[in-house]
Parts: structure tokens; sequence; C-alpha cells
């Protein structure tokens, strides 16, 4: 049904609505300060924003605690201005998509209040309930080392209702077909006012089997045909991008067999293999990560990320593995969260290392999929380590060296802004990085724009090119008779590297994408390129008489 596979060639950008700009000086960003900044984005190179939660809430969980799906917290505006802001995107080209938090509500949800407060209520069904607390219920947390347990006694219900997240987010039946079709209500709803799609917050556990006598729970990934099916309904070229961080043979079952479920997931396997292999210069466990996700249907797509709002997690690494990314990048224990991540943002991850900043978003730009980046990362903002768990890397965006980054012209933000020391909006900022074309702002504005000019990435076929040393990453896509290849150098010394590209038509030359100088193959037909350290090349294959006697299109 889809006719437009638009998330195969765009540039995603996160953002949450609280931090991002202030249009009233109260402190709290708001949608008509987003809307200000909609030229930005544009400029930038933006084509879809991902909205972090903004329906009402206590914010007890930074907005993931819903209490209201239908409607826009009032610190951050009106239904109107939501539609203005969508509106603005529109006009501009740019898709929004936002987060689907349907694991689990707020405990002061309307729907868990009834709940808990009758047994006859006609949401008492909606939640998971025991009247004895289940054995496993120390198992299966989240937030270890901050959770305690996924089941809480309510007193008023007199009854232990199950929580995969905090004990303030009581987990929603989702197999009961009445949540089910709420579900499908809300997404309708916003689909109604402008949006393309969805992230899907915690999706392994919005389709898992539910209940106290459940021990070995299955997925039931029936429910994420129906809800693809719906959008589609709604909106023909509407999306999900998933949130499962799922081994990389179990993916294939959120895709869909057929490509008839989820059309996008976050390649958390190849993102944690990426800072294993940035941490140790080796590029091994990169390329078997790769190719490890290499199988999924012809219309689904990887969601490629460095940082998130989320920690770092490393789960999918091995002990020494982890030690190793937690030694490079995360050496101190109030860097680590939830005994398994690091939660700092990726330039003082990096030591603010341009060479090494640059590598990363390079590797980021060109793996197979689709780049997400979060905000305030295009500037190499830092994080604030004062900071409980994760919001120490969601500190409001630094516009200018005004008073409080030029987020607000009040004097209380909602969360502090970063000041004095290297990552401070004194001089870290979008207006005094807009003003330097060196900036890492400029410098990735060029990226995402010739990204956008290869559309091979997202639509080709990839293959690894072994070239003979371990430090270097080189990877090739073919795409409509077209071919580009791509190298970066993970290690810290410099790389003289020989190999061929294996054309059909002989040895040809490798046109520089991002400048400097091209490549031609020598006597032998090899080519040899020096990488500086953490170097990278972008080339497309052929000269301009291959490419028109080679192109289709």
């Amino acid at each position: 049904m889809v006719t437009d596979l638009w998330y195969k060639n765009a540039v995603i950008y996160c953002l949450s609505v609280e931090t991002y700009m202030d249009s009233n000086g109260d402190g709290v960003g708001d949608f008509r300060g987003l809307q200000r900044r909609l030229d930005y984005l544009n400029g930038l190179g933006v084509t879809a924003i991902w909205l972090m939660p903004f329906q009402p809430s206590p914010g007890k969980d930074d907005g993931y605690d819903v209490t209201d799906y239908y409607n826009v917290d009032p610190r951050y505006g009106t239904l109107g201005d939501f539609v203005e802001f969508t509106r603005g995107a529109e006009q501009r080209g740019i898709r929004v998509i936002i987060d689907l938090v349907v694991n689990h509500t707020s405990d002061e949800h309307p729907w868990f209040q009834s709940a808990r407060s009758d047994p006859q209520s006609p949401f008492r069904d909606w939640y998971v309930w025991s009247k004895k607390k289940p054995s496993n219920a120390h198992e299966g947390m989240v937030f270890p080392g901050v959770q305690e347990s996924t089941w809480t006694r309510d007193e008023k219900a007199g009854l232990y209702y199950f929580h995969r997240f905090y004990k303030h987010q009581p987990d929603l039946d989702t197999s009961n077909p009445h949540v089910q079709a709420e579900i499908l209500k809300i997404m309708g709803f916003w689909i109604q006012l402008g949006v393309s799609g969805f992230r899907m917050d915690a999706v392994p556990f919005v389709i898992a089997e539910k209940g106290a006598d459940i021990k070995h729970p299955k997925q039931q990934f029936a429910m994420l045909r129906s809800f693809r099916q719906f959008v589609q309904w709604r909106k023909g070229d509407g999306i999900f991008l998933a949130e499962a961080n799922v081994p990389p043979e179990e993916s294939v079952e959120y895709f869909g067999r057929d490509g008839d479920r989820l059309q996008m997931m976050f390649n958390f396997h190849v993102n944690q293999h990426l800072f294993y292999a940035m941490a140790t210069g080796d590029a091994k466990d990169l390329a078997k990560a790769v190719e490890a996700t290499r199988s999924k249907p012809q219309g689904a797509q990887w969601g490629l990320h460095l940082r998130n709002h989320d920690e770092l997690d490393l789960g999918r690494l091995t002990k020494e593995q982890q030690a190793a990314v937690f030694k490079a990048f995360g050496p101190e224990p109030n860097m680590q969260l939830y005994d398994r991540g690091i939660r700092r943002r990726l330039a003082p991850m990096l030591a603010g290392d341009r060479r090494r900043l640059e590598l990363a978003y390079s590797l980021l730009f060109t793996l197979p999929g689709t780049p997400v980046i979060r905000y305030g990362d295009e500037l190499g903002m830092g994080d604030d380590l004062s900071l409980p768990e994760r919001y120490c890397a969601r500190t409001p965006m630094q516009w200018s060296d005004e008073p409080q980054g030029g987020f607000t012209k009040g004097d209380k933000p909602i969360l502090p802004v970063i000041s004095g020391g290297p990552y401070g909006f004194e001089h870290l900022n979008a207006a005094e990085q807009r003003r330097d074309a060196d900036s890492m702002l400029n410098w990735l504005e060029r990226i995402m724009r010739m990204r956008k000019e290869v559309p091979e990435i997202g639509w080709g076929d990839h293959s690894i090119v072994d070239v003979g040393d371990p430090s270097v990453f080189a990877l090739r896509y073919d795409w409509r008779n077209n071919s580009v290849f791509f190298l970066h150098n993970l290690g810290a010394e410099p790389r003289e590297i020989h190999f061929t590209t294996d054309d059909p038509d002989g040895p040809q030359p490798l046109i520089n994408l991002l400048g400097g100088s091209n490549s031609d193959p020598q006597q032998d037909g090899r080519h040899c390129v020096i990488l500086e350290p953490y170097g990278y090349r972008w080339y497309r294959v052929g000269g301009l008489d291959y490419l028109l006697r080679r192109s289709d299109i």
C-alpha cells in the first residue's frame, strides 16, 4: 500500500519540545518556539522531526508517563499550536513523527485511577493485576539499580499491578482487544493532525504477553501487522520506527517476513559494536555486526544513531567488550547507568576531539540505514553529570551566548543550561557556529546534504571490502548501475591501504565526494589511499564518462 518509501533516504532529527526553544519566557520549551526554529532545521537539511513525548504528564519520566493521549501538555501550548507546527513543517518539506508510548500509562491517568478504584470499572482489565506478589517480581526490571520490582501493591485496589518500568508507570494489558482498539484510535487522532508516523517506544514489551502466571511471555507479532495496516489505511506513507533492542536473528519478526509489520527499527546491534570499534580501533566486530543485520525485507530499513535520549546501552556486548567501551568513553562510575550503559553525550565521550566526532558522524551517515541525530549534537553539545540518570544529556538547546543560551528569556529554565567549561553556551552555541564556515554545525550540514545526494546508501546493496588493514572499515554500495565507496580509519595512526574496486569494466577512478584528491588506479589496477588518523573518504566509483555509460537514471 505504501507508494513512497521516503524513509529510505531521510535524515531524522530527534528533539524534546520541552528543552528546544521557549517562546514565552516561562523556562519551558513550547511549540511556538519550535515553530520559530523550523527554518534552522530546514537549513540544516533535516527531512523528518521525531518529537519526544509532549502529551500531558506529571513529568516523573520526562513525559513517558502519559495522562492524556489526546492532548498537548499546557506548558508546551495547545492542539492548535501543534497543528500550526506540523503545517509549518509540511510547508518546508519536513515530516513529523511522534513518540507512541502505549506500553504503560502514568498512575495518574484517569484509566488507572478508575481501574484501581472500582473492580467493576471498564478499565480494570486494561491493566495487569495479581492478588499475590509474583515470585519473579524482582526480575526483568528495565532500570536495575534504580527500580526495585516489577510488581507494586496498590492499597486502594488491594492488588499488585505490573510495571515493567517505574512503579508510577503501570503496564497496559495490550492483549486486551479494547486496549488495542484504543491504541489505533490514538494513532488515528495524531495522523489527522499532520503526523507522518510514530516512533514506538519499548516495542518488545508492548507486544509481550503479560500476567502473573506467565513465566515465558510470547511476543504477539500479529499486533504489529494490525498497527501497520491501520496507519497505512489512514496515511499511505505513514511509518513506524521501532525501539526494539533485540538480537539480529529476531529482527525479521518485527519487520515481518513479508515486510508487512514495522517499516523501521533502530539497529542497536550495530550501534553497540560501532562504539566498541571506535574504542579499540578495530573494525572487525563492526563488520560482523553489519553483516549480522543484513537480512531484512525489501521495504524495511534500519534506523541508525550514535547517541539518543537514553543511555548508550551496551547489553549486547560481551563483558570484555563492555569493559573496553566503559574504559574509553565512560570510565567514571557517575558516567555509567543501570549496570549496562553510558549516560554521556557524544562530544564529551570523544573528549571533544573534532577528528573523532567527524569520523563517528561519517560512519553514521554511510552505514546501511537512515541516520537519526539528537538535538544539540550538531553543535557538539556536552552533558551535565550533576543531573540524575538520563537527564544529564537532556539539557536545553544552546542557541546563542545570551543568558540561558538563548533558550529562554526567563531565568529559571526547566533544566540548567550548560555554562562554563568547554561545552558552555557562552562559546558553544548555534549562533557562533553559523558564522564559522569550519564549525561542527556547518560541517554536519554539508555531510547531511551529501548524504541525501547519495541514495545508494539507503537503497543499494552493500558489501564490506577487505583492504588488508584491521583498522580500516571499507564499505561499498551498488544501486541502479551506480556505486559508491567509503573508507574509515578507526585508528589513531595514519594508514596506507591498497585495494581494488573489482568493477566489471576494469579499474575505475574514485571521485572524492567531500572534496580533496580523487584516486586513480595504479598500473596494477589497485588504488593507494593514505588515511590520516581517524580519517575518512567518500568516493563515487568511476569518472563522468564511466557514469554516463553505466547509469540508467
